[in-house]
């Protein structure tokens, strides 16, 4: 366990004074090592945020590339990288935010075959990924390695955020909800417009990544009220927040009373992904 640099205090100052962070919170987020999947639309804020904030090592798993319609949304990109892989972009981001962070890039999609691989790597998961496989994937993938996950989606001017812990118990000695507790199964294909069809507020995704990458530093330094068995929605045009109480559901297949959910086989034959927004 590598102790704060003399830089690193100076650096966090305002962290290290804070009662509820102090000198233990920020060796704790140095220590922390956090996965994004996805750095996208909702990936950027939380890659930055966490960066910025002192997170020890940050994973980015996408494998595509940087392109011109991204950067109205995907802010730890810019012009002079399109073109370029999104990981390889936010890697050099960071290295410009804080020097002290390490940034280990995973240029791949995640698969049946590599999520259990990939994510058990990683204390604390964030999903910003774009489509309905993706979330089910890293969902049961998490649960299977018992990794929290923090979860945030975004629609043109609306956005979604939540902690789920499965793994874990609450106060009443019942599971927290699972992603399948929710959203039992994916919609049927045709379903959901393509990203690129309906649109979406750029800095709208901006609040609801700020929002998970808030959620990921609590998770991390465990302090206040956890966001797991709540759903935050948020609505950008009638500047509204809501938050709805979500529980376990002991019949779903993942974490239910008897599962049927144990390994991941089932993702290797799921349909094709469906773009919500990127």
């Amino acid at each position: 366990m590598a102790k704060l640099t003399p830089e690193e205090i100076q650096r966090y100052k305002r962290h290290l004074v804070l009662r509820e962070v102090g000198g233990q919170g920020q060796q704790k987020l140095k220590d922390a090592r956090v996965l994004v999947i996805g750095a996208g639309g909702l990936g950027s804020p939380v890659i930055l945020y966490l960066a910025a904030a002192g997170v020890g090592t940050i994973g980015v798993v996408d494998d595509d590339v940087v392109s011109l319609d991204n950067l109205q949304r995907q802010i730890v990109h810019d012009t002079a990288e399109v073109g370029a892989l999104k990981v390889e972009s936010a890697r050099r981001a960071v290295a410009r935010i804080n020097p002290h962070v390490n940034i280990e890039t995973h240029p791949v999609r995640l698969t049946a075959d590599n999520a259990l691989e990939i994510i058990s790597q990683y204390d604390i998961v964030a999903d910003g990924s774009d489509n309905f496989a993706t979330r089910y994937l890293t969902s049961d993938a998490c649960y299977l390695a018992k990794r929290t996950l923090v979860f945030a989606a975004v629609g043109p001017f609306d956005g979604y955020v939540t902690v789920f812990k499965p793994h874990l118990k609450n106060d009443q000695g019942e599971p927290w909800p699972s992603y399948r507790c929710i959203f039992p199964e994916a919609p049927p294909p045709g379903t959901v417009a393509p990203c690129s069809e309906i649109g979406v507020l750029g800095s709208v995704v901006g609040v609801i990544g700020t929002l998970q990458a808030t959620e990921v530093i609590k998770e991390i330094l465990g302090i206040g009220e956890t966001l797991a068995g709540r759903l935050l929605i948020y609505d950008a045009l009638s500047t509204r927040f809501e938050t709805v109480k979500v529980s376990w559901d002991p019949e779903n297949p993942l974490s239910g009373r008897n599962p049927t959910i144990r390994d991941l086989s089932h993702h290797k034959s799921a349909a094709g992904d469906v773009c919500v927004v990127g």
